[in-house]
């Protein structure tokens, strides 16, 4: 994967495909190669004929690890997201987010409205705007000795997963533990691009798809269903849902 300098920090990327640009932003834990690739988006939007940016977060794939919190949170990993759209040369581009991801895009899309073209919010509905808790049992799972340390059922699926995709543990303790600035239902209101909210139905982590498309103006939502936080990434109605949105859009 190529790399830029983001600020001064290593960011590296996927850059593949010809057409309309759209920008891949990969939720915690994961990577470009994990949220993306495995599961096949990038050939298939590829195949759509659209250029497919795809960026590691910092503190994840193959960018930089940071063990400072104050060099994370949503906003500054937006301005990540901006640069690598200038280092690029490109103008405006679609975003899809995952999770943590979605978070990212609605700071990027709030912030620089110019830039994006539309947004997909996958995997985070409802939650979007309210408090994130529960950040605690999550960064201590991250840095027990082992994994059979971890007690809390849902910290223990983050540490599973964290070693599944083999992550820097240390790095993704520190971005958990950084400074979680609220997304407000006034600042989605901001929102002018057109926008699918794309949740499972059994996501308890993301929320409700259908709550959070009810605040932003002309939402859609698509309810993947029978599918889960983690189950939902690679389901065909949620790529089949976002092909169509993004043939529609203006």
């Amino acid at each position: 994967m190529p790399t830029f300098n983001s600020d001064g920090v290593e960011i590296a990327y996927l850059d593949e495909g010809e057409g309309d640009p759209i920008l891949l932003i990969h939720g915690f834990a994961s990577s470009a190669a994990v949220n993306w690739v495995d599961p096949g988006w990038v050939r298939l939007l590829v195949r759509d004929r659209r250029r497919v940016i795809a960026i590691d977060n910092r503190g994840h794939g193959r960018s930089a690890k940071l063990y400072d919190p104050q060099q994370y949170g949503a906003p500054t990993m937006a301005e990540d997201a901006r640069r690598l759209l200038d280092h690029l040369g490109i103008v405006r581009a679609d975003v899809m987010g995952y999770s943590m991801g979605a978070r990212i895009t609605a700071f990027l899309a709030i912030a620089h409205p110019s830039r994006v073209r539309s947004v997909v919010f996958g995997g985070l509905g409802a939650n979007m705007v309210r408090p994130m808790a529960g950040t605690g049992p999550i960064a201590a799972a991250l840095l027990a000795p082992t994994i059979d340390d971890v007690s809390n059922p849902t910290a223990r699926t983050f540490r599973a997963f964290a070693e599944a995709t083999r992550s820097d543990l240390k790095a993704l303790a520190t971005c958990i533990r950084s400074s979680r600035e609220p997304i407000t239902p006034q600042a989605l209101l901001q929102l002018r691009c057109p926008v699918l909210v794309a949740v499972g139905s059994d996501d308890v982590i993301g929320g409700s798809a259908v709550e959070l498309a009810h605040i932003i103006p002309g939402a859609e939502a698509l309810v993947i269903e029978g599918r889960d936080h983690m189950k939902a990434v690679g389901d065909r109605q949620y790529k089949d849902g976002v092909l169509a949105f993004l043939a529609r859009r203006p």
